[in-house]
């Protein structure tokens, strides 16, 4: 069996903790660990270990194509339906030019390429918040995440995930960043170069 990975973008520390302080007085449910917030671009259930150096290879490349683009958490729906819902999420709002929806479409074109077959799912931009049982209706806890704004961020890469299920607290899955693939070309990404002191 090979890796199960994702290609996402990870929202910063300061957007995670505003996240976290907005569910933390909210019991009720369990809420997906800051630690696995993300916004999954495409999903790979199976990548074997020699197709790992061409799919990052590949990624990197869909990456220099795309500009740095600016992002904020806003919103809140549920999967498959509100009546009986699996997932809450927090949705997105992004430029008009849907930045997001070209980098998840570059994401599964790599991914294709390399042999790395992702799964079928339409892409809808959104961060997990919790996982309910399929039988309950949702509006009222959507009421109350759909209030919640974050601040916006500049996104300038998006990370190769490997998850390894059952390995984290409480039975969850663990999260490693296999890599960091910055967006945009490498002459223009002054955010990348290391700041030296005028002496």
């Amino acid at each position: 069996m090979g890796h199960r990975m994702f290609v996402a973008v990870l929202p910063p520390e300061e957007v995670r903790e505003q996240l976290e302080r907005f569910l933390e007085p909210r019991p009720g449910l369990t809420w997906t660990p800051p630690s696995q917030w993300h916004l999954t671009l495409t999903f790979c259930p199976d990548v074997d270990d020699w197709r790992l150096d061409e799919l990052t290879e590949r990624l990197g490349a869909v990456a220099r194509k795309h500009e740095p683009f600016r992002l904020r958490l806003a919103g809140a729906g549920a999967f498959p339906s509100v009546e009986r819902a699996k997932v809450l999420w927090a949705g997105v709002d992004q430029p008009d030019h849907k930045p997001l929806h070209a980098l998840a479409a570059g994401a599964r074109s790599a991914a294709n390429a390399s042999g790395c077959v992702p799964d079928g799912a339409r892409f809808r931009p959104h961060l997990t918040l919790a996982r309910l049982g399929g039988r309950d209706d949702a509006t009222a806890w959507l009421r109350v995440l759909d209030t919640f704004g974050s601040t916006d961020w500049e996104v300038t890469e998006i990370a190769l995930v490997d998850s390894f299920l059952g390995e984290g607290p409480r039975g969850r899955a663990r999260h490693e960043v296999v890599a960091r693939l910055p967006l945009g070309p490498e002459d223009h990404r002054w955010w990348a170069r290391p700041h030296r002191a005028a002496h």
